[in-house]
Order: structure tokens, then C-alpha cells, then sequence
């Protein structure tokens, strides 16, 4: 079949869809695209695959490349750094899927130490190569989805790069790859809104979509083809309908359902319930646990069904009461991620909170033992735990047990602070900082020598090759000379 390109493509094997799931790792599993196409999915794309590991690893691909007549349309995305690698691992993924797209907009740190996603995205020749030679070898169509930069017109020329090079639809997420984690912000949809303008293909938003209304006001303010949701899907699988938001059970028992007939990795299955039920694991915080420790589909379904008895039982006395909630906690809805300041905010609450061995101990206290010892004293307040073990001082400044050949007399928490500011060596914690600064210092000094040796060798080499040039000259002056007398007595 002819490869279908650009609005093409979008309009005939894409079928114009607009409302698109986004490629998420172990997430977007089979069993969750088709819950999500049941709720208003048009598209989606599989979990991220990495290249390298697609090629050489059979039972990888048997895991992460599952799908279904029901599935489609359907695109695969791959990770990868080397033209080749992508291509090749693109070929192996091609008979089951409508199109290949590269991921340039993964933000994480393995992202990083790996060199894809995101961090692909200051490498333009290396991404120009990589879509030029899937575009050319493919028999789908090429796509990529990307993050922005700060500016702008970066931004639109690093579009028009990938279009030019044979991107066939592009995915824009609002966001730079520095905004992840408690920094995430909002993204910015006139960014997607200018690149939309530049570009002669389909163009996908993502970013900001947390309810229904959001779809038409991304769709009127931007302009693009469709919207990409990923962090909004994964709490509200039934986010694309125009309806009021399901109950959390009611996606939770139609999702587990779908993976009796379609098994995936438990841990993919407890993630789901976990964002699913976010909410009610707040109010019933005692079964977070429980499903965090779940060993088995079975064991998650019970927990289930306990929420959803407790959540009907406090939606029934909501409803005979008076007071109605704003947002009642069974209900399907987004995470709000905390701000930093709220962040630092609870992880200061929480070191604080820390106790000591005193507080540990009570009236038990005894400052020959170990944490672990006073714990453990406190539950068999009748045993002998001098009897074993070592017997340990406390640290002279907060009482917890000291480093036993510590310098300072103090826990490694303290010393690590006083040997730093001294910029001493601490062996009993084995803390070097002085060691590793006289290092440091004997490393530049290296360095600088040996600089300087190869400044001093191009001059040297220098010289010799003026020199090596000087009596070359000489002897042509000199053969010149001989040939000369020799025609001289000749004649």
C-alpha cells in the first residue's frame, strides 16, 4: 500500500482523531487503551519502547507490544539515539501498528543518563538523521512528540527541522523539560498555538487537560488537529466523555475485567488502582497499605470492592444529609500536585518528627543501645540486649548512637556536617572530604602541566617542521647546484 503522508495520513488511517491517549511507560498497556477507547479514545499510542532492548530481547517485545483488532488506530513509540538501532527496532514494530513516533519529550533523569527523549532535543543533526532515514526505510509514516524551550522561535525552527526531515504529525508538549516533578507548572499553550501556525502537518497539543471542558477550550485556543492526555486519563480514564465523572469503582471493576481477558504485570494493574482511587486511599488511608503489599489481581480486587462498599455507605449518608461536598472523594478526579514550598514545607514536618532514642525509650531509655535495640526493648521490655551485640555511646549532640572511631564524637548525621565544614576527614564514617579536595587539587595541577606540555610540543613541533622546511629548501638549492655544474662541464 502507498504511504499516506501529513493531513493525509491524519484523515485516512487515523481517521481525523482528535481525542488522543499519550504514550506512558507501563502505563498505556494494552488493557488501558482499550478501557480508554470504550470511554472516547480515538487513538493511542503504546508505553514508550526503548530501541535497543526491542531489538535484542524477544520476551521484551512479547511483553510490551501487545494489542488487538479492537486497537487501532494504534502507534508505537520508541526511545533510541542511533539512527540505525531506531529504524531497525521500527521495522520490527511496523506490521502491528499505524505509524512509528520517536520520543524527544521525556524529561526524567534515566532519560538523561541514557541520552533520549528530551535530552535529544540540542542534537538537531542527530535528530534530522534519525527521521530522514525512518522516513525514507519505513513502509508507516514517521511522527515525533517534543517539549518546548524557553524561546519561542527555538521552538517553531525546531519543528520545521523535524517536518522538513519527513515528520508526518507532531505532538507538542507545552512544557520545557526542566518543569517535571514539583516544578511541573502549567504548560503553555500559545507556544503549541505558533508551532500549529508554522507547520504543514497535524499538530496534537499536551498539557492542561484535567476535565472534559478542557478539550474544546486546548481545541478553540491553539487550533491543533487533537489533544493529548496522559496524567488526566490515568485518574479519569473516562475524561474524552462528555459526562459527569464516573465513580472510581466504576472504572476500577470495568478495568480489571478487561485484564482477566488481556493480562498484564501486576505492578502496571496497582498503579492504575492506586491514581484511581487517590482520593479514597486519603479518607481510608489504612487499605493504602493493603494495596500497596497486594500480591495478586484477586487480593487488589478485594480491596476494591472494601472502597467501594465504604464509599457507597458515605455516599448515601451525603445524600441524606443536609451538606453536600464540593467534590466527594469517590468520584474520578485529577491530581493537584503540591507546590515546592508545600513540599519542602512536609519534608521539614517530617524530619522533625524523627524521634529520638529518649523518646523512643521513655522511662527504658538507655544510651549503651542502638535504635534498633530500643525499639525493640520497648516491645520486650524483659529481655537483656546488653547481653549481644556492641554497646554504643550517644552522639554529644542529638543522643543517638556515635560513630564508634568518629572524630568528633558524633552520628554520622552531625559529623557529615562538622567534617565538611572543617573540611577534615572523619574514617570512622568514612567521610573524606580533605582527601577528596587534595585530590581534586593534585588532578588540576596535573591537568594544567599537562596543558602546558602540549602548548610547549605544537611549538616544538612547529620549529622542527620549519626546520625540516628550511633544509628541504636548501637541498633543492643545492641539487639544483650539482645539475647545473654537470651541464656546465659537459658542454
Amino acid at each position: 500500500m502507498e504511504k499516506l503522508e501529513g493531513f493525509e495520513f491524519w484523515r485516512k488511517t487515523l481517521n481525523q482523531a482528535h481525542l488522543v491517549v499519550a504514550p506512558m511507560v507501563d502505563q498505556s498497556e494494552l488493557a488501558w487503551r482499550l478501557l480508554s477507547r470504550r470511554h472516547g479514545a480515538q487513538l493511542c499510542y503504546t508505553p514508550m519502547l526503548h530501541a535497543s532492548v526491542f531489538i535484542r530481547d524477544a520476551h521484551y517485545r512479547r511483553e510490551n507490544l501487545v494489542t488487538c483488532p479492537e486497537d487501532k488506530p494504534l502507534i508505537v513509540q520508541f526511545c533510541a539515539n542511533d539512527p540505525e538501532i531506531f529504524v531497525k527496532a521500527a521495522k520490527l514494530a511496523e506490521p502491528f501498528c499505524d505509524a512509528i513516533d520517536l520520543n524527544l519529550g521525556c524529561p526524567q533523569s534515566i532519560a538523561k543518563r541514557g541520552h533520549y527523549g528530551a535530552f535529544l532535543q540540542d542534537d538537531w543533526d542527530l535528530i534530522s538523521r534519525m527521521i530522514k532515514l525512518a522516513h525514507k526505510e519505513l513502509s508507516v509514516p514517521i511522527t515525533a512528540k517534543i517539549r518546548i524551550f524557553n524561546d519561542r522561535k527555538k521552538t517553531v525552527d525546531y519543528a520545521k527541522m523535524l517536518v522538513d526531515s519527513g515528520c508526518q504529525l507532531l505532538t507538542v508538549h507545552g512544557r520545557t523539560r526542566e518543569m517535571k516533578g514539583p516544578v511541573t507548572g502549567v504548560a503553555d499553550w500559545s507556544v503549541i498555538k505558533e508551532v500549529k501556525e508554522a507547520v504543514s502537518v497535524p499538530v496534537f497539543s499536551n498539557g492542561n487537560l484535567q476535565y472534559h471542558g478542557d478539550i474544546k477550550r486546548c481545541l478553540d485556543e491553539t487550533g491543533v488537529d487533537g489533544v493529548m492526555s496522559a496524567e488526566g486519563n490515568l485518574y479519569n480514564p473516562a475524561l474524552f466523555e462528555d459526562r459527569d465523572p464516573p465513580a472510581s469503582w466504576e472504572m476500577s471493576e470495568e478495568y480489571l475485567a478487561i485484564v482477566e481477558k488481556y493480562p498484564c504485570s501486576l505492578s502496571f494493574i496497582r498503579g492504575h488502582l492506586f491514581k484511581l482511587w487517590h482520593k479514597s486511599l486519603e479518607v481510608h488511608s489504612e487499605l493504602r497499605i493493603q494495596m500497596a503489599r497486594a500480591k495478586s489481581i484477586p487480593a487488589l480486587a478485594d480491596i476494591c470492592r472494601d472502597l467501594k462498599e465504604r464509599g457507597m455507605r458515605d455516599k448515601q449518608l451525603m445524600e441524606e444529609s443536609a451538606e453536600k461536598q464540593q467534590v466527594p472523594y469517590w468520584i474520578c478526579q485529577p491530581y493537584v500536585r503540591p507546590s515546592p514550598e508545600v513540599t519542602a514545607q512536609r519534608k521539614l514536618e517530617e524530619s522533625r518528627k524523627r524521634p529520638l532514642l529518649s523518646e523512643i525509650g521513655g522511662d527504658l531509655y538507655d544510651p549503651t543501645l542502638s535504635r534498633k535495640q530500643m525499639k525493640r526493648l520497648v516491645r520486650q521490655p524483659n529481655k537483656n540486649f546488653k547481653e549481644k551485640g556492641m554497646k554504643f555511646k550517644p552522639c554529644v549532640d542529638c543522643g543517638n548512637p556515635k560513630g564508634l572511631r568518629c572524630i568528633f564524637d558524633l552520628c554520622k548525621a552531625c559529623c557529615k556536617g562538622k567534617a565538611h565544614k572543617a573540611m577534615v576527614d572523619c574514617v570512622g564514617h568514612n567521610l573524606l572530604f580533605k582527601t577528596k579536595m587534595e585530590k581534586r587539587l593534585i588532578w588540576e595541577a596535573k591537568q594544567k602541566l599537562l596543558n602546558e606540555q602540549k602548548e610547549d610540543s605544537k611549538e616544538t613541533n612547529n620549529e622542527t617542521q620549519q626546520n625540516h622546511d628550511n633544509n628541504s629548501k636548501k637541498e633543492e638549492v643545492t641539487g639544483l647546484e650539482t645539475q647545473l655544474n654537470t651541464e656546465t662541464l659537459k658542454k
